[in-house]
């Protein structure tokens, strides 16, 4: 990571497979309606994604969650989902509800999801790259 640490980036950071289409449409959703540019978005392909992963104790070549790492706390799995929905603010806050579901049923709900996410929402070519616009909240 170059010397730098999680916090020097300006916020939370959503580490993600660029790769896997549900996760791709996933930022490219975030960008659009973080109106506050209050995430940052790392992919797992990339050498921050990937060292974000590692620090964590997540094998990047084969996870089966995104994280969002900020500062020294890291989200994960459903957690990770729904704090992302919340920091965007309304009206999309309002699916923080789903945190009134336990822990114990949403975690593998969301692992299962995790572990298929290719097979059922396809798997990209190439990693998605962002417009220019975006691109100054990629890591």
């Amino acid at each position: 990571m170059s010397g730098s640490n999680a916090m020097d980036w300006g916020g939370p950071i959503i580490v993600f497979d660029a790769m896997c289409v549900l996760c791709s449409a996933n930022a490219q959703f975030v960008l659009r309606h973080d109106r506050t540019a209050r995430f940052r978005l790392a992919s797992m392909q990339g050498e921050v994604g990937t060292a974000l992963y590692r620090r964590c104790g997540i094998d990047p070549e084969n996870p089966e969650t995104m994280i969002i790492v900020d500062g020294q706390s890291v989200l994960r799995d459903s957690d990770a989902v729904l704090a992302i929905y919340a920091g965007l603010g309304w009206p999309w806050k309002a699916l923080s509800i789903v945190r009134l579901v336990p822990r114990f049923i949403r975690d593998p709900l969301y692992r299962l999801i995790a572990r298929n996410r290719y097979r059922i929402f396809g798997r990209r070519e190439s990693c998605w790259l962002p417009s220019p616009e975006q691109a100054r909240r990629i890591l």
